[in-house]
């Protein structure tokens, strides 16, 4: 496991409070695209036969989390809402880089970096929820981030030297955290 290079300032997690059915909304998103970009990676390294069945579980799992969401959203008579481009995924995903093994190892990394960052945000709005269920979930989902993490970067020193890894997660990390300081705060997990 690594560490972020910034943390996620208080007033975000206080944005995301006074705004939560908007969050529910970006959150049940960002699951749901988490589920797709799994399936993604899965068709996309069918040589990979272990990557396949694991982003295939992955999948599965982020769409549980989607389902989940969705319930808590009907529950409070919301609506799911058409999804927003999300800015943090977007500046991170120019990070790739071009050619089969640069790319395919961008992509495992920058797929750990975002559930990290997913894992701290979570994390952070299960301390600040009272307790019952909501904590409970987002306890929950912010321990499963946090396995996804490490799922990516486990995936990263198999197909790649631990030297690669370190060396382009370091530079990752450092955008990352440059990316993060560049955005506004809003009601939405990035």
């Amino acid at each position: 496991m690594f560490q972020l290079l910034s943390r996620t300032p208080r007033e975000w997690v206080e944005t995301v409070l006074d705004n939560f059915e908007e969050f529910l909304n970006d959150h049940a998103s960002a699951e749901k695209k988490a589920s797709g970009m799994a399936m993604s990676m899965a068709l996309h390294y069918p040589d990979k036969p272990e990557l396949v069945a694991a982003m295939i579980d992955l999948a599965i799992e982020e769409l549980m989390h989607f389902r989940e969401i969705v319930k808590v959203m009907a529950a409070r008579g919301l609506q799911l809402q058409k999804d927003q481009k999300d800015p943090y995924v977007n500046a991170l995903n120019k990070l790739a880089r071009k050619g089969s093994n640069d790319y395919f190892l961008d992509r495992l990394l920058l797929g750990s970096v975002i559930e990290a960052r997913g894992a701290e945000r979570f994390g952070l709005i299960a301390e600040a929820l009272p307790p019952g269920e909501m904590k409970d979930l987002y306890l929950s989902i912010t321990r499963s981030e946090e396995q996804h993490q490490d799922r990516f970067l486990v995936f990263a020193k198999r197909f790649f030297a631990d030297d690669v890894v370190d060396k382009r997660l370091a530079q990752i990390l450092t955008s990352e955290a440059e990316i993060m300081r560049s955005l506004p705060i809003r009601a939405a997990l990035h």
